[in-house]
């Protein structure tokens, strides 16, 4: 999540709130190890060299043998020993796995003797740490109140980036319970974490609630990263932070093992350098999972996104432009303007302006969803950590706030936390009504009509402005942006680097109806290869106000 109120409320709404070549003898490749084989691998002196490196580079030089994924995992601890921790100290990953090396050394034997799972095998990547392992780690939405707090079982992300063969590096840094507990906090801070930082300017935000994964996948901490987003949490870091972020339709990742906001909105998805990548990622985490219903229907979705990578990808498409989320900032005008000049010029057709009916309609029903579903699933959460949880209840979290206010609550207080405790069961008609009313708004109304009328592959607009100061005193200082109406009608949204202000990334929003999520990466990708806009941070201390 993210927030703060009609730049206050409307704010904090917005955001708050993962043989041959191979070495194994008279084995052919398979089709994605023959196609990251025949990219040719780095010289061995600069095996090691992670700035930028995407999965199939990493795979290559694996394949090559001039790395293995326990050498690799060990370069990306010393990395986040060494930027994270020390230097720059971004403050982007609150522990590592003490097992991960160990976890490498096994995939290692593994592809000797058995051969590659996939495309994540031996490649490690950062959890949000509101996403359950049950391992040596701990899940504590970056709260003091979970320290220690082990869940009985893997979410079904975990599970399934094991399943694929991932190396769980370890748990990135976050807006404190992903930021649904103040209207006025600093996004990336966290009681246990601290305050992450932006890697493109270390005074600036990296935004939230997934901060700690934007800013450890774009200074190169991990291979990739799994954010979550009940709105705006994966799609404005992964902006703020120069990343592909994709937030998927409601459903199609399953939200069993996740610390939760609200179940009508809350999703894991991939943030990535590249749009490839977030298409291996969102491949190996999304699918049915029976305790999650929602999941019902992902089995009918795509087993695999990068059949949908084409280059050519926007010609002939139909794009409508949200000019409602422009003029918030004329830097970031600048940038979509040359994006939209760009996807004209690769073919696609652009219908300007093709804006979302009812915008801004439902913002303040949307936090009485929020705030009455975040007690009911918070407190089931809670409860099923078992007998050991240090806390039960949200009643239990706000009291230990209370009791431990020096370290929880230094810069800001709990005002959400205080009036989701204070709403009823989700039987109200309160609740029920608004549910139903932003449903109804924000999808059959909204997304579906506009993209019916004029008959639309996706809709664009900016993801957000660039990354604000940080400040402890008053909070974020979100400008505008798209994240609202594919948040709350449960739609996919993809987000992909389109320029720079002042040198801190501006990204560029496709937005889409439900399951849709193969066009978009299509468009995404179509873009990214005809701009390549992304540049690695240089943790510079501050704004480059010289650039252009």
């Amino acid at each position: 999540m993210k927030r703060r109120a009609e730049i206050g409320r409307r704010q904090f709404l917005r955001y708050g709130a993962v043989g041959g070549a191979m070495g194994v003898a008279g084995r052919a490749l398979g089709g994605w190890e023959a196609e990251a084989a025949a990219k040719p691998a780095k010289a061995a002196a600069s095996a090691l060299a992670l700035e930028e490196a995407t999965i199939d580079g990493l795979q290559a030089q694996i394949a090559a043998g001039t790395l293995s994924s326990r050498r690799l995992t060990q370069a990306y601890l010393d990395r986040i020993a060494s930027l994270d921790r020390r230097g720059p100290s971004l403050r982007s990953v609150i522990e590592t796995n003490p097992d991960a090396l160990a976890i490498a050394d096994g995939l290692d034997a593994e592809r000797k003797t058995k051969g590659a799972r996939g495309p994540l095998h031996g490649i490690p990547i950062l959890l949000k740490d509101n996403l359950d392992t049950a391992d040596r780690m701990t899940t504590t939405a970056g709260s003091l109140a979970l320290a220690g707090s082990i869940p009985l079982r893997d979410s079904f992300v975990a599970q399934r980036l094991r399943e694929a063969g991932a190396v769980l590096l370890g748990k990135a840094n976050l807006s404190e319970w992903a930021n649904i507990r103040s209207s006025h906090s600093s996004s990336g801070w966290s009681g246990r974490g601290g305050q992450c930082r932006n890697p493109y300017a270390l005074d600036r935000n990296p935004c939230g609630s997934s901060s700690g994964s934007g800013s450890a996948v774009s200074a190169n901490l991990c291979a990739a990263a799994i954010g979550t987003e009940t709105d705006g949490s994966i799609v404005c870091p992964s902006t703020a932070n120069g990343l592909v972020g994709i937030k998927p339709t409601l459903g199609l990742v399953s939200r069993a093992g996740i610390i939760p906001i609200a179940h009508s909105q809350d999703t894991a998805g991939p943030m990535t350098r590249t749009v490839r990548d977030a298409g291996i990622l969102l491949a190996a985490i999304a699918g049915p999972d029976p305790r999650d219903p929602a999941t019902a229907e992902a089995g009918r979705a795509p087993k695999d996104y990068l059949s949908s990578l084409d280059e050519n990808g926007l010609r002939g498409a139909r794009i409508g432009v949200a000019r409602k989320y422009f003029g918030f900032h004329a830097g970031v005008d600048k940038v979509m303007e040359a994006a939209l000049a760009e996807m004209k010029k690769r073919g696609a057709e652009l219908i300007d302006p093709a804006d979302i009916p009812h915008t801004g309609e439902y913002d303040e029903t949307e936090l009485t969803v929020l705030l009455y579903e975040l007690k009911a699933d918070l407190n089931a959460y809670l409860a099923s950590l078992g007998p050991k949880a240090p806390v039960r209840t949200l009643a239990d979290v706000i009291a230990f706030n209370e009791a431990h206010a020096k370290d929880e609550m230094p810069y800001f207080g709990q005002d959400l936390f205080i009036k989701a405790q204070e709403k009823g069961p989700l039987t109200d008609l309160a609740y029920v009504e608004a549910l139903a009313r932003n449903r109804r708004l924000a999808a059959l109304e909204g997304i579906d009509a506009v993209m019916a009328q004029h008959k639309l592959d996706a809709i664009v607009a900016p993801t957000g402005g660039p990354a604000w100061m940080t400040d402890l005193v008053d909070g974020d200082h979100f400008g505008g942006g798209l994240s609202t109406p594919p948040a709350v009608a449960g739609y996919p949204h993809v987000t992909v680097p389109a320029g720079y202000v002042f040198g801190l990334p501006v990204g560029l929003s496709f937005v889409g109806r439900a399951w849709s999520e193969p066009v978009l990466i299509k468009l995404a990708y179509a873009f990214e290869q005809g701009t390549h806009a992304r540049r690695a941070p240089r943790l510079l201390p501050s704004a480059d106000l010289a650039a252009s």
